[in-house]
């Protein structure tokens, strides 16, 4: 289901969302929806938090020009400690370019930064040694916001103005971000370092009575267990039960870590019935 589309169903039975909060937005027609989609994962700690106050305060400094200001190098900061390695940033708009971007410094495959991730050990994702990773923060406000993190290992290839002119060889020119943005950026990284640290299985697997009959879970993570030709009418009928699940088919659910089991009584009560 497109985006836009989903957003609109959403509107068509609940009206207007008049506030988010934590794991829930709540609706003009006083419906409480259990958001498990946060922004393709980008509000993934959920909807209101320290990163917004950080905002605000850096607007009111009256910082809302192009300049470099002391959160660019925070920015930088925050990124470099929650990969374990210093590096040097680049920020892009699209997905695609900054795809691009990270197999310029890493010609193998594209690392991407995965929150609360793990490989196939049951052990958190290592990035200390890979060359080139892409993230974004855990900001709802950075929809289009992709950050390459390349490597500074001490070697004569790693200084950040050769990384610069191996972009400028490759015609790809990276973007500036507002100050009050990186301010925010920052703040809302250093929030997922501290909620790494907590967050365990014990804090995903509460609800695996009902989810797993239509995810597969991975950690925090949703994969749907419904045919894919199946999954928009899916979509509809978790609204209908008052859970915002990922409208799209390739992109994962989160578990709403936090939450009273009891937000997916409906559903429970409701079942979807797939197969044969």
């Amino acid at each position: 289901m497109e985006i836009k589309e989903y957003y609109e169903e959403i509107h068509k039975r609940f009206g207007i969302v008049r506030r988010a909060r934590g794991n829930f937005l709540y609706t003009q027609k006083n419906v409480r929806l259990t958001d498990l989609y946060r922004e393709e994962g980008r509000a993934i700690l959920g909807w209101g938090n320290g990163a917004y106050t950080v905002f605000k305060n850096t607007l009111n400094k009256g910082l809302a020009g192009s300049f470099i200001t002391a959160s660019r190098a925070r920015l930088e900061k925050a990124v470099s400690d929650i990969l374990k390695s210093r590096r040097k940033i680049f920020v892009f708009s699209e997905k695609e370019i900054a795809l691009r971007s990270s197999l310029i410094f890493c010609k193998e495959s594209v690392a991407f930064f995965k929150p609360f991730a793990k490989n196939a050990q049951g052990e958190p994702i290592d990035f200390f040694k890979t060359k080139s990773v892409v993230l974004y923060p855990p900001l709802p406000w950075t929809s289009d916001i992709f950050i390459v993190a390349v490597l500074c290992d001490g070697s004569e290839n790693s200084r950040g103005d050769f990384f610069e002119e191996q972009l400028k060889l490759a015609k790809i020119f990276p973007q500036a971000l507002p100050p009050a943005l990186e301010a925010a950026a920052s703040r809302s990284i250093y929030d997922l370092i501290a909620a790494q640290k907590t967050l365990q299985e014990k804090d995903f697997f509460v609800y695996d009575k009902i989810l797993t009959k239509y995810w597969q879970r991975e950690g925090c993570y949703l994969r749907p267990k419904i045919p894919q030709e199946k999954y928009d009418e899916f979509v509809l009928h978790c609204l209908d039960c008052a859970i915002a699940i990922s409208p799209e088919f390739t992109v994962d659910s989160i578990v709403p870590f936090g939450a009273d089991e009891g937000v997916f009584r409906k559903l429970e009560k409701h079942p979807y019935i797939f197969g044969n």
